[in-house]
């Protein structure tokens, strides 16, 4: 089984995480920001991802270590469970229309941490959290997990909309890409042999 444990303590955080990459989309998540546990939920519904993370952090500043910091630990799960990453299909990408909004996801499960940025938000806030820190957490995420990753929001209005088409892309797109290949079930996808390091 293809499952993982995080847990990291740091004066600004304490945060627990387990995932199982071959679940059904189970999710128990509680970070104390209400608006990030419905993207971490979206996460994991729509990735197949179960997840189970608690984090504390210190809310009473702002939300930056905690959603940063999550990223890290969910990053850090998912690549310890992945291993050496053998039969993986590696590349995948989404498309997600939401209402007027439209997202490109595309990734490869490189071991080669990389992220392509390119969403633009009109506001500084969303609810109570900024705009700002889902760059944050995706960069977190693709530098632990591993992963080449591109969000491009292709046209949006509604601020909700963009963020949460951003987080479904990455959940469809980690879904195919993590999936096992039965054709190369015991190879590592790369002619290398192994998946990091050098193109």
């Amino acid at each position: 089984m293809r499952q993982a444990s995080i847990e990291r303590r740091t004066k600004e955080t304490e945060i627990t995480a387990t995932v199982n990459l071959d679940g059904s989309g189970v999710y128990d998540v509680e970070t104390g920001i209400g608006f990030l546990d419905h993207m971490l939920e979206q996460l994991s519904r729509h990735s197949l991802i179960d997840l189970t993370l608690r984090a504390k952090g210190d809310l009473h500043i702002d939300f930056h270590h905690t959603t940063e910091d999550t990223g890290i630990v969910i990053g850090e799960a998912v690549s310890k469970a992945l291993g050496d990453r053998a039969g993986i299909t590696r590349y995948a990408d989404a498309l997600i229309p939401m209402d007027e909004t439209l997202t490109r996801v595309a990734l490869d499960v490189s071991n080669r941490p990389y992220l392509v940025w390119k969403v633009d938000f009109s506001k500084p806030k969303l609810g109570e959290m900024d705009t700002e820190l889902f760059k944050e957490w995706f960069q977190a995420f693709a530098q632990q997990a591993g992963i080449t990753l591109h969000v491009e929001n292709l046209y949006g209005e509604n601020n909700h909309h963009i963020v949460e088409s951003c987080f479904k892309g990455l959940a469809r797109s980690l879904r195919r890409a993590i999936e096992i290949d039965p054709r190369k079930a015991d190879a590592v996808p790369s002619t290398k042999g192994v998946l990091g390091g050098s193109l």
